[in-house]
């Protein structure tokens, strides 16, 4: 999607048309918990994205400022993914709806990630969006 293509002024509508699919939170999931990723680990996902889809929504997070693309050391063929710092902005919202969908749509038990964000939600958001934001406070766009 451009940049400029929105629905309304609306920002839950504008957030949507920049992550309201059901692979690019997914892909902030995985960013969120990994730090960084290459398209090849994004691809074997257990969600098996296909990997049109992929390059789609890597590009478009991209294009909005939600991730970045790094060159892989030693091999300029391969890219690195991270979040921004807008994008680990977007954390907290991907946690509450990990503890909504843990609450209200998960049939699985509660999950380590889960438990340990129930223990102290503020402490554990503190630590992961600092740690994903060392030595990005320059990029703070």
């Amino acid at each position: 999607m451009k940049l400029n293509e929105k629905r309304s002024d609306c920002p839950i509508s504008s957030s949507l048309d920049i992550f309201g699919d059901k692979w690019s939170l997914l892909i902030v999931r995985d960013l969120m918990l990994h730090k960084t990723r290459t398209y090849g680990e994004f691809a074997k996902s257990e969600e098996k994205i296909a990997t049109n889809i992929l390059a789609n929504r890597l590009q478009v997070l991209e294009d909005n400022g939600i991730i970045v693309k790094l060159p892989f050391p030693d091999n300029k063929v391969k890219g690195l993914y991270k979040l921004s710092y807008k994008g680990v902005e977007l954390i907290p919202a991907v946690i509450e709806i990990a503890l909504w969908g843990g609450k209200y749509a998960s049939n699985e038990a509660e999950s380590s990630f889960i438990k340990e964000v129930k223990k102290n939600k503020a402490k554990f958001l503190k630590n992961i969006m600092d740690k994903l934001n060392a030595g990005d406070e320059a990029n703070n766009d």
